[in-house]
């Protein structure tokens, strides 16, 4: 990629410093890959994450990386998201997408059993010290504007998650993104009052993540915390034009991601998934059930350009 290329988008620290509300497209997993971030960037989408790749594969093997890192030189600004459980394999994978995105982001926030019962995710939320040197080590060998970040979960016991923020950002971490909730919460209101005093402790930005569907949404959660962006998982999966304040998916988002998937050889199996969520709005039970058997991409595109005109 030439140096001019590298050059044409704000670096991620310069969008969370300004006085705008970053919109972040959080890391799914499956789902936040390049069609994707693709779609969510013609709408507003300030800054993209991959979806969380496990460090140990992705050193390990070509065919890992070129099945869960790909990208484009359009594609930026860009975080990738890794699930590490030791300081050097992190360091190890963020030197390798150094020269294809602008940061790393750590993982302590997955809650799934796999994850923590192998050290990954929530689990690193009960080894700040290990956190730290993960964000120290990842620091001393990548250039000075790559980003380190890290993305967590609550404690029971807020003055143990603000210790814990403190301790990244003293190491060197560019921002911490909060979820709101704690590891083995789902369903619960996320606790805004906790984010806020997160970033009332903290001399970086602070992202705030759970529950976010519409810019009303946006307003809200700045108005209540003072976050620096917001990120968004679930709420962009049903209305990837969130961020550009569409309420629902609109018709021109829908043929977007039609031309989107086919351009980037997108499989059928995500494709139809990320259109199985735009339409929820759009479509009756019985209609969605028709839709949802639907096993081809070619069977998928005629039915959109049948009921649509997509």
């Amino acid at each position: 990629m030439a140096e001019d290329d590298c050059n044409r988008w704000i670096k991620p620290i310069y969008l969370l410093n300004n006085n705008n509300v970053t919109k972040i497209c959080a890391p799914m997993v499956r789902y936040s890959k390049l069609g994707f971030r693709t779609l969510v960037r013609k709408y507003g989408c300030d800054l993209a994450y991959t979806p969380m790749t496990i460090c140990d594969s992705f050193i390990k093997s070509q065919k890992a990386r070129d099945s869960e890192f790909t990208t484009n030189k359009t594609d930026r600004p860009l975080i990738v998201q890794f699930a590490a459980r030791n300081a050097e394999e992190l360091a190890e994978a963020a030197e390798i997408v150094v020269p294809f995105a602008d940061g790393v982001g750590l993982n302590c926030g997955c809650p799934q059993k796999w994850a923590v019962s192998s050290g990954y995710g929530a689990c690193l939320l009960k080894k700040p010290e290990l956190l730290a040197d993960m964000v120290r080590q990842v620091k001393s060998r990548v250039p000075d504007d790559f980003t380190m970040s890290v993305k967590i979960r609550l404690h029971s016991h807020l003055r143990t998650t603000v210790d814990m923020c403190q301790k990244a950002e003293h190491a060197g971490a560019a921002w911490v993104a909060v979820h709101g909730r704690r590891a083995d919460q789902r369903t619960e209101p996320v606790e805004l009052e906790a984010i806020k005093q997160i970033k009332d402790s903290l001399g970086i930005p602070v992202v705030a993540n759970g529950d976010i569907k519409s810019l009303a949404d946006i307003r809200m959660v700045k108005e209540a915390t003072g976050v620096n962006g917001v990120m968004v998982a679930r709420g962009l999966l049903e209305n990837p034009a969130m961020f550009a304040g569409y309420d629902y998916t609109p018709l021109e988002c829908i043929r977007d991601w039609v031309d989107i998937s086919m351009s980037t050889g997108t499989p059928f199996q995500t494709f139809h998934h990320h259109l199985i969520e735009m339409l929820q709005c759009n479509l009756s039970s019985a209609e969605r059930r028709i839709f949802n058997s639907l096993t081809s991409t070619s069977a998928t595109i005629d039915y959109v350009e049948e009921h649509f005109g997509a």
